[in-house]
């Protein structure tokens, strides 16, 4: 397994549709696995595959992980597409690995069911409506090359694009400092 580099807003790749799997093979479980490691280096409780730069419809969940006195239960997901949601909405403080120390408030349905194929490439089902609902529907936006971002309003948006490439660009012109003998 490897941790993978995440890319952030306002990188363009973030906005790209992902391809389904055609089936789940040893290569989209190895993409897997490395996104499992990958999110929990970085502390997340969900990745898409889009974050890490493979323009595939797979995304890795757990909402249990780093919680107290929970045990890791991952759920690994291939092509997975929301079948319904609730009429009601709910309002959650979501933040993003890719968009690295903001959060904001996202109005999303209350409840949803994702259709997915699993890690052995069975179809399976899962229903929530706390949490993992939430998480669902945030890794799918990914695929669909949506960032929570996209659903605030255009000036809350922009002030954290701008913070964003301002942090990028402080990053990268940082002298280097000297090694000391």
């Amino acid at each position: 397994m490897a941790i993978l580099p995440i890319l952030t807003a306002p990188d363009p790749r973030l906005t790209k549709t992902a391809t389904p799997v055609a089936r789940v093979d040893d290569d989209v479980r190895r993409l897997m696995d490395d996104m499992l490691e990958t999110m929990y280096a970085a502390e997340g409780i969900g990745l898409a595959a889009p974050q890490v730069g493979a323009l595939t419809r797979v995304i890795v969940i757990d909402v249990c992980w780093g919680r107290e006195g929970k045990e890791p239960t991952p759920i690994f997901m291939a092509n997975p597409e929301i079948i319904w949601v609730s009429d009601e909405d709910k309002t959650y403080e979501e933040g993003c690995l890719s968009v690295p120390t903001h959060y904001a408030d996202v109005a999303r349905p209350a409840a949803a069911r994702v259709r997915f194929l699993d890690r052995d490439g069975n179809t399976q089902e899962i229903e929530d409506d706390g949490l993992l609902a939430v998480c669902m529907q945030h890794e799918i936006d990914h695929l669909d090359g949506i960032l929570f971002l996209d659903h605030i309003s255009s000036l809350k948006r922009n002030m954290i694009l701008r913070k964003l490439v301002k942090a990028r660009r402080t990053a990268t012109d940082k002298p280097i400092a000297a090694a000391a003998y």
